[in-house]
């Protein structure tokens, strides 16, 4: 840690040296987590992770319920589990939050988790079991310190993440057993060393459109259902040129553009063969709405044109893959302000403050009026990739910086 003075620095060298030897420990939880294939979707294996979340939650002496989707249409070892963790007493809470599925693989001896001295490869090391286990050890370093804190931590585990939110914080936020009495809110995401204070929101649809099925020689008798989607692209092309002149006045990653964003056909599909005309064709729409902009506004400028063609005469319908509102919160808030001192003091540097490219469960929390920032360990970069890992001494540095955030928040 950087030079602190006062009870600081004894506070942070005590987290400090509980946290430190632990490295070992904490890589070998973490490889437990990455060896169960919680892939989503479709959504497998949660309550294997689940039980080991559990059983650890509760060696290590903290409370914790298990609650389960009952909305949800997955079933047995499947089906959606979360779990409500909390060290402390009182009312006030600071939540630390994490999602415990990872994308589908690219080859499954990614869930063969493989250590190579402080690195750690394998589904889902990086986002975001690292960072899951980061916040279990920042906990159990608070209690093992006797640390005193004037409230209490909360520590939300959800599945589902990675396709919306349903089943998982959604579910949660619908039963009333999300934030409840919540401060502040941290999420453990891969961050690349940057704070996300803001998020995208995001609209996706699948349209498929109709047509009928004969042979080229014969293409009179047909309708061509390709044709008749480039026209309905053609609508949606208009509605892209109007929103991407939108930008956003968050700060972002130099790798980002301010503008607004409607991407078209990220899949595509459609007829049999080069000789058949297509009976039917489909495409998807991935609109992602910057915080300035309205969810249900932008999802209804989707649907009208898309109803419109219905009206002239098209045949197509639509499914929606998921939505999600954006969101921002102030980096002067007293959460960003604790949470940014002590980043300095555990890796030397100020951290910068981004609005994420993409969704972030902060939004369940922001939309409460509830303080939320995204900081954990590892890279955006490899994250979903084929070589993803974590740097475990990351981990352990998230430990200390969770930890002294909860004492700084918990103390006011």
């Amino acid at each position: 840690m950087s030079g602190q003075t006062g009870s600081k620095v004894s506070q942070g060298d005590l987290l400090f040296g509980w946290l430190r030897p632990r490295e070992d420990e904490m890589a070998a939880l973490l490889a437990e987590l990455v060896a169960i294939p919680t892939e989503n979707p479709p959504g497998k294996n949660y309550g294997a992770c689940a039980d080991l979340l559990e059983r650890r939650l509760r060696e290590f002496g903290l409370d914790c319920e298990r609650v389960s989707a009952m909305e949800s249409n997955q079933e047995g070892d499947d089906a959606a589990v979360c779990l409500l963790g909390s060290y402390g007493r009182g009312e006030r809470t600071l939540y630390f939050h994490g999602h415990y599925d990872v994308v589908p693989v690219q080859s499954q001896e990614q869930f063969q988790p493989v250590r190579k001295e402080h690195f750690l490869f394998g589904r889902g090391s990086c986002d975001m079991k690292g960072g899951i286990v980061a916040m279990l050890y920042a906990i159990r370093a608070l209690k093992e310190t006797g640390a005193e804190l004037n409230g209490r931590i909360g520590l939300t585990l959800v599945p589902n993440e990675e396709t919306g939110g349903e089943g998982g914080s959604a579910w949660l936020t619908r039963q009333g057993l999300l934030g409840r009495s919540g401060i502040g809110m941290l999420l453990a995401e891969t961050t690349s060393g940057v704070v996300w204070n803001a998020n995208r929101g995001a609209i996706s649809l699948s349209v498929e459109v109709f047509g009928k099925s004969a042979h080229v020689g014969l293409q009179h008798q047909g309708e061509n259902a390709f044709e008749r989607m480039h026209r309905v692209v053609e609508r949606l092309q208009q509605l892209k040129h109007e929103v991407e002149q939108r930008t956003t006045q968050c700060s972002i990653g130099t790798e980002q553009a301010r503008n607004s964003i409607l991407m078209l056909g990220g899949q595509s599909s459609g007829g049999t063969n080069f000789n058949v005309v297509p009976e039917k064709c489909s495409f998807t729409i991935d609109r992602r709405i910057n915080p300035e902009e309205e969810l249900q506004a932008e999802k209804a400028k989707l649907l009208e044109v898309l109803e419109s063609c219905q009206r002239e005469g098209i045949p197509l319908n639509w499914e929606i893959l998921q939505e999600g509102t954006a969101s921002s919160c102030h980096e002067g808030e007293t959460l960003g302000a604790a949470l940014s001192e002590n980043i300095q003091a555990v890796t030397g540097a100020a951290p910068r403050f981004e609005m994420c490219p993409g969704l972030l469960e902060t939004r369940f929390y922001a939309a409460r009026g509830i303080p939320a920032y995204a900081y954990g360990p590892g890279l955006l970069s490899v994250a979903h990739g084929p070589n993803e890992y974590v740097d475990l001494r990351k981990v352990v540095d998230c430990a200390a910086i969770y930890a002294l955030t909860a004492k700084t928040a918990l103390s006011l």
